[in-house]
């Protein structure tokens, strides 16, 4: 089996050379010219993108969680489309994959459609799944498209398409490595057959998000063959090679202005799987003139579960923060990372053998992003074009509730509830707060599905949608507050409920510059609620604000918090299930936030009056919210005074903070404590 190395898919990443065919192209075209051909690039993306949105049936492509992209001939990424970035960036691995593999057999000819969803072969996990499709124009292979989007169906041995319990990827269900599954345009129904034999428990979304993909990829393939009937094909290939070499030139740029130095980031997960367990990724950075090296030596090792990361997927995540925070002015372009090395030392987490199962690989990598935003941050604070751009991390520790069963309608459905994905909120900025809700960690552009719209389709009743109070972290500019919104099971029996997540007890994106992290996610569930019997009879005394729901028990039924990652159960009709999408870290030192701030968060009911008081330290008349200005300077004062009478010297914290370690019982996955060393060899099933 021609599997690609670590070393092949980390050089399939960047560009190839161009042929002397592009280099002449790309000397014709004029100043004017190049600029109306990006935008025209963009458009076509746009258009395609809203396609896509609505053809998919599956929530993450309803939200808009998925990516539209553009590559050359050779399968270098051209442009992507504003969606999730880590989808557009790994793609080349599999196009170069199909070139070097299946020139000859089966050939790669006009009007192919190409699929998988292999994390071994170039993708994110199984789940993240890419249609591509050639580009032909009078017998020539002139460059490809592709759509990608998050399906939550795999077949695998527990629904929602993230089996947390997987082992190996034997348990994980559909592994598809690169296959053509269409000619002369046309999707074969042998394939159709099979593939939807992996989605029974999700058929109408499964099929129809498969379709959605060739669909938008084929509507992006047309318009780039419209420009080419109206600028000819040389403009097109050498627009696709000047694109390459300015993203390229514009990265190295924005890396030159960045200082040089060493820069590293620690962060830890607290799960994997249904369990707490303690994992950390370790990342340097160094940075020399132009280049940039990502280093991780020091992540855990690789582990029975499905927590394991190909490196291509720890890219794509570095990718996430990259095209947001530092190239959002450059094309989503596989050159950007020309000048940009990785180190990912084998039997780690992050490069784990090929049976290691990867699901629920982004649960993992996602701290990858969050190291890269804490260590780029610091760079960027330093310069003097850049340090306006500088946020800290965005909340990532949520709740990804699946549900699945028969519909209302007596449907079969699988799906994720993307509401507690797409409403995170954003690190506090350099300048301002973070954005409340902002989106998600995942994708900059997703949103949060329409509450009626899952109400009609699923048997789900979505009792409130709410800002979570006091979920932001607390700075001289506060993270954004991240939501919870309330299901209960509604006119069916029973569903399969579980839930994937991690931050129960870490919440590892990090604040910055004397922040404080964002709250913990709790799961919450309720059994035998009244909540249904008590909206009936139009009850006087039911709140729906969720702070009172858990403060004031003013709903009855078997109250259960526990971890936030929860094993499949069921639940029947009145049950409750609670969903929390985390809060932005803050920036800056929560004594230095203007008091008024704090009195418009009171307003907001974004954070409580005890966090006024004992976080941000405000004096005010509680009735009134109106600051007393000389009680609040002598409040900070105070805490002032007793940070020195609790601070120490450096020396004696580190003897007395070496000499400390976490419980046994959640190291089995980290290594050797505290340098993260293997302990012993996987043995996978």
């Amino acid at each position: 089996m021609p599997i690609p190395t670590v070393s092949e898919k980390l050089a399939w990443l960047k560009p190839a050379a161009p042929t002397q065919f592009e280099l002449e192209c790309a000397t014709k075209i004029r100043p004017g010219d190049y600029e109306i051909g990006v935008q025209i690039t963009n458009d076509i993306l746009d258009e395609a993108m809203d396609v896509f949105v609505r053809c998919c049936r599956s929530y993450f492509g309803v939200s808009g969680d998925s990516m539209v992209a553009m590559f050359t001939a050779n399968g270098d990424l051209v442009n992507g489309s504003c969606g999730t970035y880590l989808h557009a960036i790994i793609q080349p691995i599999i196009i170069k994959y199909i070139l070097r593999y299946y020139q000859e057999n089966p050939g790669i000819r006009e009007g192919d459609v190409w699929y998988t969803n292999d994390a071994l072969y170039g993708g994110i996990h199984n789940p993240d799944q890419v249609a591509l499709m050639p580009i032909f124009h009078q017998g020539r292979l002139i460059g490809w498209t592709s759509a990608a989007v998050h399906t939550t169906e795999t077949g695998a041995i527990e629904p929602g398409g993230m089996p947390v319990s997987a082992r190996s990827r034997f348990e994980e269900g559909l592994n598809l490595p690169p296959i053509k599954i269409g000619e002369n345009y046309e999707l074969r129904r042998d394939f159709l057959e099979m593939y939807s034999a992996y989605g029974m428990r999700a058929p109408a979304a499964f099929i129809s998000d498969l379709r959605a993909r060739c669909t938008t990829a084929d509507r992006a393939r047309v318009r780039v063959l419209g420009l080419v009937e109206k600028r000819g094909v040389e403009f097109v290939i050498g627009l696709f090679h000047k694109m390459v070499t300015s993203a390229e030139a514009g990265a190295r740029q924005k890396l030159k202005a960045l200082p040089d130095g060493k820069f590293r980031c620690v962060i830890f997960n607290d799960a994997v799987g249904w369990k707490h367990a303690l994992v950390r990724i370790y990342m340097t950075v160094r940075k020399s003139g132009d280049r940039v090296v990502l280093d991780f030596n020091g992540t855990s090792p690789e582990n029975l579960s499905s927590y394991n990361v190909h490196v291509q997927s720890a890219v794509g995540h570095f990718a996430n923060f990259i095209y947001e925070y530092v190239f959002h002015d450059l094309p989503i372009c596989s050159a950007t990372f020309a000048p940009i090395d990785f180190v990912f030392p084998e039997g780690t987490v992050l490069s784990p053998s090929p049976t290691a199962a990867t699901s629920c690989s982004v649960l993992t990598a996602i701290e990858v992003r969050s190291a890269a935003h804490n260590c780029f941050s610091k760079m960027m604070f330093s310069t003097r074009t850049l340090w306006s751009q500088v946020s800290a991390s965005p909340g990532s520790q949520h709740t990804s509730q699946i549900c699945s069963g028969h519909s209302q309608w007596n449907l079969p459905f699988s799906d994720v509830m993307s509401f507690c994905l797409n409403t995170m909120g954003q690190g506090g900025r350099a300048t301002d707060d973070g954005m409340d809700a902002y989106g998600f960690s995942w994708c900059a552009f997703g949103r949060s599905p329409d509450s009626e719209q899952v109400e009609s389709e699923l048997p789900l009743t979505v009792i409130l949608s709410q800002h979570w109070k006091d979920s932001s972290g607390p700075g001289r500019y506060r993270g954004g507050s991240g939501a919870v919104q309330q299901w209960m099971i509604h006119k069916s029996p029973a569903v399969v409920a579980l839930c994937m997540g991690m931050g129960s007890k870490v919440p590892f994106a990090q604040p910055l510059f004397g922040g404080y992290a964002s709250c913990s996610v709790p799961g919450i569930s309720v059994r035998n609620a009244d909540l249904l019997e008590k909206m009936e009879k139009g009850d006087s005394e039911l709140g729906m604000d969720h702070r009172w729901m858990f403060e004031k028990g003013g709903i009855g039924g078997q109250w259960k918090y526990e971890f936030v990652s929860r094993q499949p159960d069921v639940y029947k009709e009145g049950d409750l299930l609670f969903g929390f999408s985390g809060g932005g870290p803050g920036y800056g030192d929560p004594l230095e936030r203007e008091p008024e701030a704090v009195m418009e968060d009171l307003k907001k009911n974004v954070i409580s009056d005890w966090v006024a008081h004992n976080v941000y330290k405000v004096a005010y008349d509680l009735d009134r919210r109106k600051v007393d200005t000389a009680g609040t300077e002598r409040l900070r004062q105070m805490e002032r005074q007793a940070r020195l009478a609790r601070g120490k010297p450096y020396e004696e914290f580190q003897e007395e903070w070496s000499k400390k370690s976490p419980p046994q019982e959640i190291l089995q996955w980290y290594g050797t404590w505290p340098d993260a060393k293997p302990i012993a060899p996987i043995f996978r099933p």
